[in-house]
């Protein structure tokens, strides 16, 4: 499903988050007093942009802890970036204000990696489902039962159900009523945040199916955050590679798989098996990756690039279009 509007449903501008761990009253006087103490900020996110069209699929793939889902919490309006700005079909969701303000959160929807620690234990199925439309006045008390048995029923599962906790059900069902949660409050864009990695195999292929067919139904957009290549290739029209806070590649899923361009996605590529290069060496990405506490100067990779060179470790490069829609951030396209 193509988008054919230029202005993205969803933008993130320049997008950085920083956590600080600052110093307690003990810690300022151990400081004071000549301990080498200082205060900690984790760069999550470093100046990130994406533009997400209406019906995309977006990709988000990197190792963990490279930001990926931080920056979908941030897509998902459930945490501020630091700096940069969130635009909802090209305006800053900061400048809302009243009923378009709250429009606008709730268009946007999060489904989580563990579907049994994003639920309510203490509440059954019906109320974490009909809560959020209740109060934002998408049902009523008299509608209420019915409205959520037809969001059960949309995410496959039985509202005979509907009285049952959250430990009554299977892994793959507590998915299910995740996604019937968000799709209550009738969103246009859905952010699955590892959304299958805690399945069974099995379990995973009956989900996915699933998301295709809720984004053929209900025409959703998805920011699909993973590590499973294979998954992203399967579902993404267009995918985007983190690597420590950073946007290094991004491209359609077809030329980003057939022609990578960044070192670091050559690697990933690399590391996945497959049956069609099944002789091939098994290789995975070399060393391991630096702390978000204190990442290397220049390009973020450099210390595990096999074509670093001197300038790698002193310019931060640019995202650059190698070919129609497929931007590169790496200083061998220069």
């Amino acid at each position: 499903m193509s988008a054919t509007n230029d202005t993205p449903l969803l933008e993130l501008r320049g997008i950085s988050r920083r956590f600080e761990k600052k110093l307690d009253f003990a810690g300022k006087i151990a400081r004071f007093l000549g301990a080498p103490l200082r205060e900690e900020v984790v760069h999550a996110v470093d100046d990130v942009t994406i533009g997400i069209r209406k019906g995309e699929v977006v990709g988000l793939v990197g190792e963990s802890g490279c930001g990926k889902s931080t920056l979908g919490r941030i897509a998902a309006g459930i945490m501020p970036p630091s700096n940069g700005q969130v635009l909802w079909r090209g305006t800053d969701v900061t400048k809302l204000d009243g009923p378009a303000s709250r429009e606008a959160r709730l268009r946007a929807q999060m489904i989580f990696q563990d579907p049994y620690a994003s639920l309510n234990p203490r509440m059954r199925v019906e109320d974490i489902v009909g809560e959020a439309p209740l109060v934002h006045g998408m049902t009523t008390r008299a509608g209420f039962s019915a409205y959520v048995e037809e969001q059960m029923r949309r995410a496959g599962l039985d509202p005979a159900f509907k009285r049952r906790y959250p430990h009554q059900f299977s892994g793959g069902q507590r998915q299910r009523i995740g996604i019937a949660r968000a799709l209550a409050v009738k969103p246009e864009f859905i952010v699955c945040d590892e959304a299958v990695a805690a399945l069974d195999v099995s379990i995973q292929a009956q989900i996915l199916n699933l998301f295709m067919k809720l984004r053929s139904e209900l025409d959703l957009t998805y920011l699909f955050i993973s590590h499973d290549l294979s998954v992203v290739e399967h579902l993404s029209d267009r995918v985007v590679i983190m690597y420590l806070g950073r946007v290094v590649e991004q491209a359609p899923a077809e030329e980003i798989f057939a022609r990578a361009n960044h070192p670091y996605t050559v690697s990933l590529l690399n590391s996945v098996p497959r049956i069609e290069a099944r002789k091939r060496a098994f290789t995975t990405v070399k060393g391991e990756i630096p702390s978000p506490l204190n990442p290397p100067t220049g390009c973020h990779f450099h210390p595990r690039c096999p074509h670093a060179m001197p300038r790698c470790s002193q310019e931060v490069p640019k995202l650059k279009e190698v070919a129609p829609g497929h931007f590169s951030a790496c200083h061998l396209n220069s």
